[in-house]
């Protein structure tokens, strides 16, 4: 038997590029440095078929000029959707870096997050301290403080609400 020839995709021209940054922006909300990556991949798998350089920065810029990429409305969806599942400050903040987001910005849409409000999700999800079990060993409690201390809150918050046994024990 024969194997398939493998066909190697064509290199890109401008067109090419245009319409592949097109459909991203179409398909998935992006922020600019994570489509700036999207195509220098692209363009790493399939090569480029002009002579000028690629014009990435361009398309980029342009598409961001036309509003189909928004680093600010980008971040402040993640943020939210971060927030909502509770996830604190430091995993939301490393997540928008990942993500290319402006220092600037992020710490902007950082600071809107009230902490203890994520937090206290986040124990009631996961069922941690006064919405657990009552009184955790020293195992369980450190499990809690470690799952907290994961999804980003601070060391003293988490401390506060794993060690509460009711509600209003809890940090307001």
């Amino acid at each position: 038997m024969s194997r398939p020839v493998e066909r190697k995709p064509k290199p890109l021209d401008v067109a090419a590029l245009e319409a592949l940054a097109l459909r991203y922006v179409e398909r998935y909300a992006t922020s600019c440095a994570r489509l700036t990556r999207y195509l220098e991949r692209k363009l790493f798998e399939r090569g480029w078929a002009e002579e000028a350089p690629p014009p990435v920065a361009s398309t980029v810029d342009r598409l961001a000029a036309l509003g189909y990429v928004d680093d600010r409305l980008f971040g402040d969806a993640r943020a939210r959707s971060l927030s909502r599942r509770g996830f604190g400050r430091r995993r939301i903040g490393e997540a928008l870096r990942q993500a290319g987001i402006d220092e600037s910005l992020r710490g902007e849409l950082v600071d809107d997050v009230d902490e203890v409000a994520v937090a206290l999700a986040f124990a009631r999800r996961r069922r941690l301290g006064p919405f657990g079990p009552p009184s955790p060993d020293r195992a369980g409690r450190e499990r809690a403080m470690a799952a907290f201390i994961r999804a980003g809150h601070s060391p003293h918050l988490a401390r506060q609400i794993v060690d509460a046994r009711t509600e209003s024990d809890l940090p307001s």
